[in-house]
């Protein structure tokens, strides 16, 4: 009888390791209190705008990995705003206050419009 040999060795399991402890619940109501904080018609305070940003792009990467996981980038559409979301969560927030607005309010499109594609794909269910 052959000796059994693991299926990764101790460098792949401490990246699977990693992830998991890295790993962080997808909260559909967190990720929609966040975008209507940045596309609400009041302004988000100048001093929660970092935060805001930080949030917004981290909400985009678990949106992408989830796409990604369901392998929904095969679909034009979903590559699409794949491609959208990794542009946007790659820029950094501009120091002038407005452009800064802006690309929160970016941000805050898209995820809301990812997440609503993810929704219709049924790749994701739908946030409360």
């Amino acid at each position: 009888m052959p000796q059994w040999t693991p299926p990764l060795d101790s460098t792949a399991l401490t990246r699977v390791l990693e992830r998991v402890r890295a790993w962080q619940v997808y909260a559909g109501g967190a990720v929609l209190d966040d975008v209507a904080a940045v596309l609400d018609e009041v302004i988000p305070a100048e001093e929660h705008s970092e935060e805001l940003a930080q949030r917004l792009r981290g909400h985009l990467m678990q949106l992408v990995n989830i796409a990604v996981a369901a392998e929904a980038e095969k679909d034009d559409a979903t590559a699409y705003l794949l491609e959208r979301a990794r542009m946007v969560r790659a820029e950094e927030l501009p120091g002038d206050r407005w452009k800064a607005v802006g690309h929160l309010r970016r941000l805050g499109w898209t995820v809301n419009e990812l997440m609503e594609h993810l929704v219709a794909t049924r790749c994701l269910k739908e946030a409360a």
